[in-house]
């Protein structure tokens, strides 16, 4: 990773206050954006930290016409706080584990996973679903953080989220996919959920996202990549869920809690507490 590996990285460790308007949107809609998370000079070095690391660890993949709807969304690499000190530094920030903790109203979040997401030129666009349909996760309080390390321009798009979904709790037992999308599209029309985007955002602009908040993202009709950064938190305290549903929760589940079980604490070695307001230090 050099030459940011071993140099003196930006400190994400200061805190950024929130309105009380924008925690009480984010609670009454399962989604808010947070604009100036991070400024432009610190997203700099992490961005390249962050692209290395995706070209370092991508699975190769067919061209883009050959391959799914899944697979056009996206180019996804997952836990580069393993891979790379530097993403280490970006992904644990207290910066953004005090936000996800300020706004689901806990004391303390612990990593889930991070993921990197490049939405390459000419990429796909990312069906309707639910982020927690995936996760073997016992509790509400779960939340996404997605960051752009790059500037979108609104053709290039940043997310819709369906406004209230996340008060339905799991919905249905789909993946990304076509079905996903045509399903919670017409669920989404026949709750009256509105549909929301943000559109252009900065680089270090985020929004943050309830685990059952039904989402999706358009196409990239760019000539450029749609890079993003991703960091999904679990309340302190969470347990792993009594009943795995299905495949993909257990393979999660081995995955991102290994060595826990149903109704374990969730706090293994890949869910370090990255912030706690009861805990000096954190």
């Amino acid at each position: 990773m050099k030459p940011y590996e071993d140099m003196q990285l930006p400190d994400l460790q200061t805190s950024y206050s929130l309105s009380g308007e924008q925690i009480a949107h984010y609670r009454e809609n399962g989604h808010t954006i947070v604009r100036g998370v991070a400024a432009k000079e610190e997203i700099v070095p992490y961005r390249e930290v962050i692209r290395q690391c995706v070209l370092a660890d991508a699975k190769p993949m067919e061209p883009l016409e050959k391959r799914s709807t899944y697979g056009k969304a996206f180019i996804q690499v997952a836990n580069l706080w393993e891979r790379s000190e530097a993403a280490r530094k970006f992904a644990f920030a207290r910066r953004f584990a005090k936000i996800a903790a300020d706004l689901m109203g806990v004391d303390g979040v612990r990593m889930y996973h991070d993921q990197a997401l490049f939405k390459e030129p000419g990429g796909g666009h990312t069906p309707w679903h639910q982020d927690q349909v995936l996760w073997p996760i016992d509790t509400g309080k779960t939340i996404t953080m997605w960051m752009p390390i790059v500037d979108i321009p609104a053709e290039m798009g940043s997310m819709t989220f369906a406004s209230g979904s996340h008060k339905l709790g799991y919905a249905v037992d789909l993946l990304i996919s076509d079905e996903s999308h045509r399903t919670l599209k017409e669920l989404i029309a026949a709750k009256g959920f509105p549909a929301v985007t943000y559109g252009a955002m900065a680089a270090g602009d985020a929004t943050f996202h309830d685990g059952w908040t039904m989402h999706n993202a358009p196409a990239n009709p760019t000539g450029d990549a749609r890079e993003v950064m991703t960091v999904i938190y679990v309340a302190d305290g969470a347990r792993v869920a009594e009943e795995i549903r299905t495949r993909s929760q257990a393979l999660d589940l081995a995955g991102c809690i290994p060595g826990a079980g149903p109704g374990d604490l969730i706090q293994s070695p890949l869910n370090p507490l990255l912030y706690s307001r009861s805990s000096p230090g954190q």
